[in-house]
């Protein structure tokens, strides 16, 4: 196995684990107008990465479940806007593993992240 670490693009794992290791690589595509006015953010067990548009690849657990959230954060609109968002927990399993992030922000904020590939 790679050391995925140290690896050109991929954002190593920080958090303590001894534990065999994947490679994720989550999908973000934008929908036109959404790179004016979001800005995507990825989390992988609750530590945020602000992330660019396209296709971001994170070292995580192998071994264990791990929740993958992106979340498409905004400065515009009212105190109470609810921005867009999805979320996975993924089993344990060696193989590496790609996600799609789907979000329709102009009909509802709960989006979907999809397994492909």
């Amino acid at each position: 196995m790679t050391d995925l670490s140290t690896t050109p693009g991929v954002i190593p794992y920080v958090d303590h684990h001894d534990g065999p290791r994947r490679l994720l690589t989550v999908e973000i595509p934008h929908l036109g107008h959404t790179v004016r006015a979001y800005a995507p953010i990825a989390s992988i067990d609750g530590r945020q990465y602000i992330v660019s548009w396209g296709s971001i690849s994170f070292e995580i657990p192998a071994d264990r479940n791990v929740h993958v959230s992106v979340h498409l954060h905004t400065n515009s609109g009212q105190d109470l806007t609810i921005t867009p968002f999805a979320s996975i927990v993924l089993a344990p399993h060696p193989a590496p593993m790609r996600l799609m992030a789907q979000f329709v922000p102009s009909q509802r904020p709960e989006g979907a992240l999809v397994p492909i590939g």
